[in-house]
């Protein structure tokens, strides 16, 4: 399945928003007043916008659970069970449930005796591991004659179903596709029983695939390992600094044991909110949901992280070698989304770094030609907790980081002490306005950003207020952002310079 960890990184480097003159015949007040609310006993929440243009539904299960929830000593955890979900249940996917539970059981206890042979270290007795990689690979194999693969998937795609998927990053893990909109009960049905009666079979075969991943991702990928030592290097203390994917020694360590215990804290329905949206009548779904949904019985949302990261006290930096393309990041803290200055500092990282008018991409690729690649966002990894805005450059041919670090530190400092022109602030008004229209243009789109800001803001509606949080900043405002938080003791710089041969 998608995953969003490095992924942000490199969809961020492709960024280009596309600037739209006028979009105030658009009507807010209209879509706002089409969602529908509803909340299930067991605390699920229920979000439905009728869209009758065409005779299809888009669904989304939004899980307020992400990577930065993952067990210490089980990191990749969260994106583990984001596999899971897809490997069916008790009813779908399973040859003989009772025979495969059985099977199942035999592979986690061997695995069990395993793991804590290898813990022993230099002590353990190799004769002993040995015998139970056989015992263990034996009963693996025992237990995967049993599954029908991919039923899952199969059933959607054999009913009409598109884009199927799911993906985890820091702060949510989120599944969806769209049906026909007469496939409303379908969905209700196989969505529910994967959250209520999960088999979490194909578990360790399934591991060697998310190892596999963080070797290509990370290990192998020059970008990669600079974000996982730039996490690193900004969070100390809170897990935000944690790699999304797992460190190899975890993803290669965990049991179906552990998986089952974070579902059972993450995956309650007061931890959940569903989104509908397309050609569906509310009171139907209200129906559905609780005949479905309702089955799954209540439990306590798990608190939020109470670890705050340390005020920075000086700038951290990093110099990095590797054969291929050099990168720059250098990223500062900023606080979370729901902060009175998020929607100021995000517009300075439009103006700095978005799109072909920003400040970075007018100097050093149009003018200058230092880079061929250049770009400033906020909110990394994540937008929960007390974060990083981050500005990145790929240098061009015969330049190298430094040449793309002192224009980029030259752009900061001329945010500082210099307004945002009148003009310049219109742009980033229409821009934001332009890309937050084109979120919610299609059903996915919208059902996406409906269930975000129910997990962030606790309330759908915040959405909608976006547009006058964005219209209420003022040249002052990006002038003192840039202050507060571009400083050079609130730092944080990973370079990865090309080796010499």
């Amino acid at each position: 399945m998608k995953r969003k960890a490095t992924g942000l990184m490199l969809a961020a480097l492709a960024l280009a928003l596309t600037v739209v003159p006028s979009v105030s015949a658009f009507d807010f007040t209209e879509v706002e007043n089409q969602v529908v609310e509803h909340t299930l006993n067991n605390g699920l929440k229920v979000l439905i916008v009728p869209r009758h243009e065409a005779p299809v539904a888009s669904f989304v299960t939004w899980s307020n659970v992400g990577s930065v929830d993952d067990p210490k000593g089980y990191t990749g955890l969260a994106h583990m069970f984001e596999h899971m979900a897809f490997k069916g249940t008790t009813t779908l996917g399973t040859k003989d449930i009772d025979a495969e539970l059985k099977a199942i059981a035999l592979e986690d206890s061997l695995f069990m005796k395993l793991r804590a042979e290898r813990n022993k270290g230099m002590l353990a007795d190799s004769a002993r591991v040995a015998e139970l990689e056989e015992q263990y690979n034996a009963a693996r194999e025992a237990s995967y004659e049993l599954v029908v693969p991919n039923e899952f998937g199969n059933v959607v795609d054999r009913e009409g179903g598109v884009g199927l998927n799911a993906f985890t990053s820091s702060d949510q893990t989120v599944y969806f596709f769209s049906l026909p909109s007469n496939k409303v009960e379908l969905w209700m049905a196989l969505e529910s029983e994967r959250f209520l009666n999960p088999v979490l079979r194909e578990m360790y075969k399934e591991r060697d695939v998310v190892a596999e991943e963080r070797r290509m991702r990370t290990e192998s990928n020059p970008i990669g390992k600079a974000i996982e030592e730039f996490l690193a290097l900004s969070f100390k203390a809170h897990p935000y600094g944690v790699p999304g994917i797992g460190h190899m020694s975890d993803i290669m360590y965990y049991s179906r044991l552990e998986a089952k215990a974070f579902f059972e804290k993450y995956y309650g329905p007061s931890n959940l909110t569903i989104a509908v949206v397309g050609d569906v009548n509310p009171k139907d779904v209200i129906k559905l949901a609780e005949k479905y949904w309702g089955r799954i019985p209540y439990r306590p949302a798990p608190e939020r992280i109470a670890t705050v990261e340390p005020k920075q006290i000086g700038e951290r930096r990093m110099v990095m070698e590797d054969p291929a393309q050099p990168v720059y990041l250098a990223g500062w803290h900023i606080p979370e989304i729901t902060h009175p200055d998020r929607t100021a500092v995000d517009m300075l990282m439009q103006y700095l770094g978005q799109g072909r008018t920003s400040k970075l991409y007018e100097s050093m690729i149009k003018e200058k030609k230092i880079a061929i690649q250049v770009g400033a966002f906020s909110g990394f990894p994540g937008d929960k907790y007390a974060t990083m805005c981050l500005m990145y450059a790929m240098p061009s041919q015969g330049h190298d980081n430094y040449e793309c670090e002192e224009e980029i530190f030259a752009a900061v400092e001329k945010a500082k002490s210099e307004l945002v022109t009148p003009e310049d602030l219109d742009k980033m008004r229409a821009r934001a306005k332009a890309s937050f229209i084109n979120s919610i243009a299609s059903n996915n789109g919208l059902a996406m950003q409906l269930c975000q800001a129910q997990q962030y803001y606790g309330d759908w509606r915040e959405m909608f207020k976006q547009l006058d949080d964005i219209n209420a900043v003022t040249a002052e405002d990006i002038q003192r952002v840039a202050n507060e938080y571009l400083t050079k003791d609130n730092r944080v710089v990973v370079m990865m310079n090309t080796a010499k041969s």
